[in-house]
């Protein structure tokens, strides 16, 4: 009985999932810009020969690196890197939670900054003690 000289053909991870993706998104050939919509997961579950859960985990995987936005009812896109991590619709909640954040402690270090400035006009106005 001869066997076949073909691998059976091995259903890939989550993980390599994303690397492929992560690849066609930033890597030299890129074949995804900014805005381009990526496959509907359904499709590329049954493309691939994988169940759903895996190709949602793999564009998890990528929405958490900040790569890709998923919209709801419109689809998964390439995330444009000059827009601020966690503004735009689909971002990772971590993400968004963590532009909130950086928001408020920049607010706060502006006012701190100016409270510093008035001090130092205050204290740079007074006479200098005497010996």
């Amino acid at each position: 009985m001869e066997q076949s000289s073909e691998a059976p053909k091995q259903t890939p991870t989550a993980k390599e999932i994303a690397a492929n993706f992560r690849e066609k998104i930033t890597g030299p050939s890129r074949e995804y810009d900014p805005g381009d919509r990526l496959p509907a997961a359904r499709q590329l579950a049954k493309e691939l020969g994988v169940q759903l859960m895996t190709v949602q985990s793999a564009f998890g995987q990528l929405r958490d690196e900040g790569l890709i936005l998923t919209q709801q009812g419109r689809g998964t896109f390439v995330r444009d890197p000059s827009v601020p991590l966690g503004t735009e619709p689909g971002s990772s909640p971590a993400f968004t939670a963590l532009a909130a954040e950086l928001s408020s402690i920049h607010d706060a270090l502006r006012l701190f900054g100016e409270r510093l400035d008035r001090l130092e006009q205050i204290v740079g106005s007074e006479p200098p003690p005497s010996p």
